[in-house]
């Protein structure tokens, strides 16, 4: 773990880094409370030691310039002063320190704080990594990785706000796996999943970053093309069922050759159509590419 030394005087400067090098730590050093505060702001370290007089501000000032702006990314602070008047340690506590420190210190006491304060560090990361996860788990599809049916129907509905506010056009696909059934029966569910899995891969291949694919349901797969019309959403999705049809996917069954018939809508070419609306529009574009044969676009226009 990082430590960030915060100390004007070189000499205890040399003695605070030396002494947290021998625990094991890394140093990073700043001299003044502008270098410390764009340190942790950057998060190049997350526990300071800081002095309490420093050239341009005191450490409880800097200390409350990091807490203001440090915006979820949390620092442990802990002041080093000369000042061992209660008042001074309530000043410097009740600006966000996390711990005070009297000089000249105790090698064994500042030890005991610093140890304190990376596991606090550590237990919030434990904490930031398992909200992380349990909020992918509540948005995402957990084999495919695309975002789960309410996701994308919510991300649908503020694309489709920014299409009112902006006067942009936005299209959506939905597209649809043929005859995926018969690949469950045929060579089991692992390759079924594999096949999901991989077609998955090459839609998002196959659209922008700043575009959006949903899971919608079963081997259904819903598309949100932000800023195209009807010509370039087709184009889009014959792209993607050219190159899912070109690519056999390799399961541990063999190779599985797989296609994919979709429909598309778009706000250019139904302006009256809301946002449930236009995934009807698209659904059912679908449904007439199933019927025509399959392995192939339709597109919805009015």
């Amino acid at each position: 773990m990082k430590v960030l030394v915060v100390e004007d005087d070189p000499v205890t400067h040399r003695l605070l880094q030396a002494t947290l090098q021998g625990w094991g730590y890394e140093t990073v050093s700043a001299y003044t409370a502008r270098e410390a505060e764009e340190v942790l702001l950057s998060g190049r370290a997350r526990l300071a030691v800081c002095d309490w007089m420093l050239p341009d501000m005191t450490g409880p000032e800097v200390c409350r310039r990091v807490r203001r702006a440090e915006g979820g990314r949390f620092a442990y602070f802990i002041i080093l002063s000369a000042r061992d008047r209660k008042e001074d340690v309530v000043e410097g506590l009740r600006a966000g320190a996390d711990d005070y420190v009297v000089k000249p210190f105790d090698r064994q006491e500042l030890e005991v704080r610093v140890r304190a304060g990376q596991r606090i560090i550590e237990l919030q990361q434990e904490l930031l990594d398992a909200q992380h996860r349990l909020q992918r788990m509540a948005t995402h599809d957990g084999l495919t990785g695309l975002w789960n049916h309410q996701a994308i129907l919510e991300t649908l509905e503020r694309e489709f706000a920014r299409h009112v506010r902006q006067s942009t056009p936005l299209s959506v696909i939905m597209a649809d796996l043929d005859h995926f059934k018969h690949v469950n029966d045929t060579w089991g569910h692992p390759a079924g999943d594999a096949v999901l899995a991989a077609a998955a891969r090459t839609i998002l291949n196959c659209v922008r970053p700043y575009d959006s694919v949903g899971r919608y349901g079963g081997e259904e797969f819903l598309v949100l093309l932000v800023g195209c019309n009807g010509d370039l959403a087709q184009e889009v999705a014959d792209r993607t069922r050219e190159a899912i049809a070109s690519c056999p996917v390799q399961t541990g069954a063999g190779a599985i050759g797989v296609t994919i018939s979709a429909g598309t809508a778009s706000t250019a070419d139904l302006p009256e159509a809301d946002a449930q609306l236009l995934v009807r529009h698209a659904d059912e574009a679908l449904y007439k590419a199933k019927q025509a044969g399959r392995n192939r676009i339709v597109r919805s226009i009015t």
